[in-house]
C-alpha cells in the first residue's frame, strides 16, 4: 500500500514559524549585542525600537538597565524603616498605591499583591528621598510598577531613579509649568500631518489636557493589557525624552475620522480623546511616531519659539538623530529622511498658498529637558557609534 503524503500545514501555521523564527534571531541578536566587549547599546536601541521591542521581561531585566545606563552591580541598599516615618510624601502616595489594584495582573493572590503594593511604596519613597529636588506627582506610581513588575523592587529604584532624574524631571518639578510646555507639542506635530484634524481640534478649543495622563504615566494608567505597557517603555526608554508626545500625536491622528465625525465642541471631542481603544496597531503607531520624530524633530518644532526659553532649555540643543529599525541602514534611513524633508517643503508650500499662516510656533514652549539620556537614546545610526560613548563619559564619570 502506498504512504500517503501528509497534507501541507495550513498557511498560518507557516507565519506562525516564521515569526517564531524571528523571534529566535531577534533574540539571539539581543544576547549577542549584550556579551559584546563593551556592550553594543545602539544595537540594544535598535532592538528595542523596531518590530516586537524586547520580547520578553527576562531580556527587558538585562537590557533596560543598558539604556540608562545603569550598574546593576551598585544598586541602592535596601531601604531602612525609618523611610516611611516624618516622610511628606508618604500619604499621598499610600492613597495612590492603594488604588493602583487594576495594575498588576488580574487573578494574583492578595498576599502577593499587598507585598509588591508595599515594596511600590518604598521604591517611590527612597527615590524621593535621595533626590529631594524631585517632587512626587500623581501618576508617578503607575511608571514605578511597571518596573517594579518587571525586574523587581532594588533595581527598579535604580532604574526609576535614573528615569526621573532625566526623562521624568520636567514632570517632578515643584509646578506644572514644564509639563504644558511639553504637552504643547501634540498641537504643532498635527498640523503639521493633518491640518484639518488641527484646525477642527482649535475650533473645538479641545486643548491637550486629555492627553496629560498618558504623557506623565508613559501610558501606563491608560491601557490595560501590561503587554502593550512595556512594549512602549521598551520603545520609549530606547528614544529621545519626547517621543511620548509624538506617539501621543500619532494616536490622535489614527483617530482623525472619528474626531473629524464628532460635534465639533469641546466635551464631544475631549471624551472621544479620553477614551484610549484598546485594540490599537501598537507596532504601526510605534513606527508612525518614529517616521514623525525624523521628519519633524524637536528642535524644527522648537525654531520659532519665544527666544529666551529656547537658549535655557536642553532641548533646544539636542542633536537630532535619525530613527532607524533593525532592518534598516543608516543611508537608507538619511535618503526616507530627504525624500520627506522634500514632501514636507512642498505641502507647506501648499499651506502657505491656501490660508494664511499665523506665527503659532511662537506659542510654542520648549520644555526644559536634560539631554544626558535623550542624546544617547537616539544614537542608533552610524554616527552615534563614535559619539554615544563619549558623551557618556562625559556625563556619567
Amino acid at each position: 500500500m502506498a504512504l500517503r503524503r501528509p497534507p501541507p500545514p495550513p498557511p498560518h501555521d507557516n507565519g506562525r514559524r516564521d515569526c517564531d523564527s524571528k523571534k529566535k534571531r531577534k533574540e539571539a541578536e539581543i544576547y549577542q549585542a549584550l556579551s559584546s566587549e563593551p556592550v553594543d547599546v545602539a544595537a540594544l536601541r535598535r532592538m528595542a525600537i523596531s518590530e516586537g521591542g524586547l520580547l520578553m521581561d527576562e531580556i527587558r531585566c538585562r537590557v533596560w538597565p543598558k539604556l540608562l545606563n545603569v550598574n546593576t552591580e551598585d544598586l541602592p541598599p535596601p531601604p531602612g524603616e525609618e523611610l516611611r516615618e516624618d516622610n511628606k510624601d508618604y500619604q499621598q502616595v499610600l492613597l495612590d498605591v492603594r488604588r493602583s489594584l487594576r495594575r498588576f495582573p488580574p487573578g494574583m493572590p492578595d498576599e502577593q499583591r499587598e507585598g509588591l503594593q508595599e515594596e511600590l511604596i518604598d521604591s517611590i519613597l527612597q527615590v524621593l528621598q535621595r533626590n529631594p529636588q524631585l517632587h512626587y506627582y500623581q501618576g508617578y506610581h503607575d511608571i514605578v510598577v511597571t518596573f517594579l513588575l518587571v525586574v523587581g523592587e532594588r533595581l527598579a529604584t535604580a532604574l526609576v531613579e535614573k528615569l526621573s532624574t532625566h526623562h521624568l524631571r520636567d514632570f517632578m518639578d515643584p509646578t506644572m509649568d514644564n509639563t504644558k510646555h511639553i504637552l504643547n507639542y501634540l498641537m504643532p506635530i498635527i498640523d503639521q500631518v493633518n491640518p484639518e484634524l488641527h484646525d477642527f481640534m482649535q475650533r473645538a478649543e479641545v486643548g491637550t489636557i486629555f492627553a496629560l495622563s498618558w504623557l506623565i504615566t508613559w501610558f501606563g494608567h491608560v491601557l490595560s493589557d501590561f503587554r502593550h505597557v512595556v512594549r512602549l517603555y521598551d520603545f520609549f526608554l530606547a528614544c529621545h525624552p519626547l517621543m511620548p508626545i509624538y506617539f501621543a500625536a500619532v494616536i490622535v491622528l489614527h483617530r482623525a475620522p472619528e474626531v473629524l465625525a464628532c460635534e465639533c465642541d469641546m466635551a464631544s471631542v475631549h471624551h472621544l480623546l479620553s477614551q484610549i481603544p484598546q485594540d490599537l496597531p501598537y507596532e504601526t503607531l510605534i513606527s508612525r511616531a518614529g517616521d514623525l520624530f525624523v521628519q519633524f524633530p524637536p528642535s524644527e518644532l522648537a525654531r520659532e519659539a519665544a527666544q529666551q526659553q529656547a537658549e535655557r532649555t536642553a532641548a533646544s540643543t539636542f542633536k537630532d538623530f535619525e530613527l532607524a529599525s533593525a532592518q534598516q541602514r543608516p543611508d537608507t534611513v538619511l535618503r526616507q529622511r530627504f525624500r520627506e524633508r522634500l514632501r514636507a517643503e512642498e505641502r507647506a508650500k501648499m499651506l502657505l498658498a491656501t490660508k494664511p499662516r499665523t506665527n503659532r510656533f511662537v506659542k510654542l514652549a520648549v520644555m526644559g529637558l536634560t539631554v544626558a539620556l535623550g542624546a544617547a537614546a537616539l544614537a542608533v545610526v552610524k554616527s552615534a557609534l563614535e559619539w554615544a560613548p563619549k558623551f557618556e563619559l562625559q556625563i556619567f564619570p
